[in-house]
């Protein structure tokens, strides 16, 4: 089975900074549907191994949470080249979740890193 790493505020930063494609699962251990979707994003982790798995406890690093302004769970944040691309809330199935990795492999990252390089640049001053 592929690892699904637990995220924290000691290594977050350096798994989105290192890796082009990371998804990322907001959960808490009292919150009954993300106990339901843990073997779900586990099962894409393993189907999925060029991906990186990781999830974020809420509770235990609420900091996180707070940045990403995560104020419902489960929450999904998909990151590619270190840029937000796509955030859901709530509880999904495995066929919508594997339509949101496909979406995601498939997404042009083009205008993004356009945005990126102007920002860069100065050119939003």
């Amino acid at each position: 089975m592929a690892k699904v790493l637990e995220l924290t505020t000691k290594n977050f930063k350096d798994t989105i900074e290192k890796n082009d494609f990371v998804i990322i699962d907001f959960w808490a251990p009292w919150c009954e549907p993300c106990k339901n979707f843990t073997p779900i994003f586990e099962k894409a982790a393993e189907e999925n191994k060029d991906i990186v798995f990781g999830m974020v406890d809420v509770e235990q690093h609420p900091e996180i949470g707070e940045y990403f302004e995560v104020e419902k769970i489960p929450g999904l944040l998909v990151v590619r080249e270190k840029a937000g691309i796509h955030a859901q809330v709530g509880e999904i199935g495995a066929p919508a979740f594997d339509e949101i990795i496909k979406w995601a492999r498939e997404y042009d990252m083009t205008a993004v890193r356009d945005y990126i390089d102007k920002q860069e640049r100065g050119e939003f001053n």
